[in-house]
């Protein structure tokens, strides 16, 4: 259901969760993060959502950041109920059983840019913008900052988390840090096909790719490399091996 801070979509196997009600740049305070947090863990138990898309109201922002209104009045312990909130928010984001796709437009900054990091896959228009400005309020950029160097490097991250200056949509996908980037007036119609293509693959292989991708995250080659063994092994039990990969060979006229 729809909340103050958070509006729900629903095209048949994808499901749309906007922003709302959050100021023209859709700052988060406490209120929008545990609804958009809440909106996500409920999630988990609808097997027929597909993929998930999460944007931000209108077209000025993803997520500008963090409510600075609400932390200038934080103290130490407030402060870490704050920031552990964001942190529940992007985990729900990363629990999400169906991939979650970020539609990137305007401003992505700070705790914003942290949710987008917690997608699974983030797509741009040209005109986005990027930055961690933690360190020009006073604070560090902390919980899933900590994903960075592993998406864009030690030398990227240093330097969006030392200056925090900001980062054009192309910088941002050549260091890595968004997928895709396309046009504004082309950004829908690029998603669309994204999530048209997540509805017709089987769903339990692309939840079970997305189980692996996040615990690879903690784990070393090895063990990544055993694990993906039984796993592979468990995904003939669901039986969307066989059936997709007889269509394919019926496409193919029975040649491999």
């Amino acid at each position: 259901m729809d909340g103050r801070f958070v509006r729900l979509g629903r095209d048949g196997g994808c499901l749309t969760v906007e922003l709302i009600n959050s100021k023209p740049l859709n700052i988060i305070g406490s209120g929008a993060i545990a609804e958009l947090a809440g909106a996500f863990r409920s999630l988990g138990s609808d097997d027929d959502v597909r993929v998930v898309v999460l944007r931000g109201s209108g077209e000025k922002a993803f997520i500008g950041g963090a409510d600075i209104n609400e932390m200038v009045a934080l103290e130490r312990a407030s402060a870490e109920v704050f920031i552990r909130g964001l942190a529940n928010l992007c985990e729900a984001i990363r629990a999400c059983p169906a991939p979650v796709i970020a539609r990137l437009a305007g401003w992505c900054l700070g705790g914003g840019l942290e949710v987008a990091m917690s997608c699974d896959l983030r797509i741009a228009e040209t005109g986005a913008k990027f930055g961690m400005p933690e360190v020009a309020v006073g604070i560090p950029s902390v919980i899933h900052s900590a994903l960075m160097p592993a998406l864009i490097g030690a030398s990227h991250t240093a330097w969006l988390l030392m200056t925090g200056e900001t980062i054009d949509a192309q910088t941002a996908a050549t260091w890595g840090l968004v997928h895709e980037v396309v046009a504004p007036e082309a950004l829908d119609r690029r998603i669309a096909e994204l999530t048209a293509k997540f509805t017709g693959f089987g769903p339990q292989a692309v939840r079970q790719q997305k189980r692996m991708l996040n615990k690879w995250f903690d784990m070393s080659v090895h063990g990544a490399i055993e694990d993906s063994v039984e796993q592979f092994g468990l995904a003939f039990l669901t039986g969307e091996p066989q059936h997709h990969m007889r269509a394919f060979l019926s496409r193919k006229g029975g040649k491999s």
